[in-house]
């Protein structure tokens, strides 16, 4: 009797822990709605934006709330409609794309902050160089498009130093702090 009480509670917990994670679905980054850019201030005097044109990644959703999501950028997608700069953004002083195609982000943690806003904490990864950082998340909508798809948006910002990705290049005209602004919808099950 003892063991098969035992038996029952390893098969509740078990249950429990997979139906709880069966919850939460899977939403793809929509590349043709994502959009991530970034400023720099210029010789203390301007900032200076660009962009990058390739993202992919997804959220997970579980009854509207993100508990999680990843976000891939393809670094050779830069763009800041200068394309020497681009090209030597591309390049060993910067992003050095050849050696670190990919800039990605990996959620470890999500806090509620309010109805629509989250903290999330995750692994950033730059230049190869992997740092914990936290952003701040809010859900800017959420329904279907004309073609039947459930789609959900949100925008994250963060500034980071890019100092701690490795990338010093140029350090006396161009700020060590970056602000990021990501945006982007998600396809339910893509």
């Amino acid at each position: 009797m003892k063991r098969l009480v035992s038996s029952f509670i390893a098969f509740a917990a078990f249950g429990a822990l997979t139906l709880g994670a069966a919850h939460a679905e899977k939403w793809g980054v929509d590349g043709a709605h994502a959009y991530a850019h970034f400023s720099i201030i210029h010789f203390g005097i301007a900032p200076n934006y660009g962009r990058f044109d390739t993202i992919g990644g997804s959220y997970d959703v579980e009854g509207g709330e993100l508990k999680g999501l990843t976000i891939d950028i393809d670094a050779a997608s830069i763009n800041t409609g200068v394309k020497k700069r681009d090209d030597h953004l591309k390049g060993p002083d910067f992003f050095n794309v050849k050696q670190f195609p990919k800039l990605t982000f990996k959620s470890t943690k999500v806090e509620k902050k309010s109805d629509d806003t989250y903290a999330v904490t995750g692994d950033l990864t730059i230049h190869g160089v992997t740092k914990s950082v936290t952003a701040e998340v809010k859900k800017t909508g959420m329904g279907k498009d004309p073609w039947g798809n459930d789609r959900i948006g949100f925008t994250a910002d963060l500034t980071i130093k890019r100092s701690d990705f490795g990338i010093t290049h140029m350090a006396e005209g161009l700020s060590d702090e970056v602000k990021l602004m990501l945006s982007a919808e998600g396809i339910k099950g893509k």
